[in-house]
């Protein structure tokens, strides 16, 4: 799979090279801006406040499903919409997953240590769905669908709960989600 990586940072960097790891042709896009044609896929992995910015400074992504990885922290929601994602959307106009944004990048180098892959949880558009899935599955993680786009502001503030977690004494983790007879 061809894969466009907006954002070099721990979570954008570390995913790319976890791709590679598995068999994808990844192009990293930093600040400059950059090409993403024929991607069959784009990670959008920047501070919130950047969105804009960042999808202005690429071009050719077409209607390649987008997996978007921003978190509230990084800027906060934009008035009018119900999530960073919905608004990634409106920015696109293509189909839209809200993936890759509770979970630890610094743990990425660990993932082989795992007794079962951790959860991924996310909320995809029904076209981004599959492709979402298959790079969940490609990095490691285990893919769990939290529904429709409509419930991708639900996926992002998990990372609350996710925080205060780690904050509380649990340091770094993963997480699973899955029924009983699966652990």
């Amino acid at each position: 799979m061809k894969i466009a990586v907006i954002g070099r940072g721990n979570v954008g960097g570390g995913l790319a090279r976890l791709w590679r790891e598995a068999g994808h042709d990844v192009t990293e896009i930093g600040h400059e801006g950059g090409d993403a044609s024929g991607s069959d896929a784009v990670l959008l992995s920047v501070p919130a406040a950047q969105i804009e910015s960042a999808l202005a400074g690429v071009q050719g992504s077409g209607k390649a499903p987008i997996m978007d990885a921003t978190n509230v922290a990084g800027g906060g929601r934009r008035e009018g919409f119900e999530s960073l994602a919905a608004f990634v959307k409106a920015q696109t106009g293509g189909p839209v997953a809200k993936a890759f944004n509770a979970n630890f990048a610094a743990l990425y180098d660990r993932l082989g240590e795992a007794r079962t892959p951790p959860s991924m949880v996310y909320a995809a558009d029904e076209e981004a769905r599959a492709v979402t899935e298959q790079l969940i599955k490609d990095a490691g993680y285990e893919p769990v669908s939290a529904g429709g786009l409509e419930n991708a502001g639900a996926v992002e503030d998990f990372l609350g709960v996710f925080l205060a977690v780690a904050q509380a004494g649990t340091g770094r983790f993963w997480y699973r989600f899955a029924p009983p007879e699966r652990f």
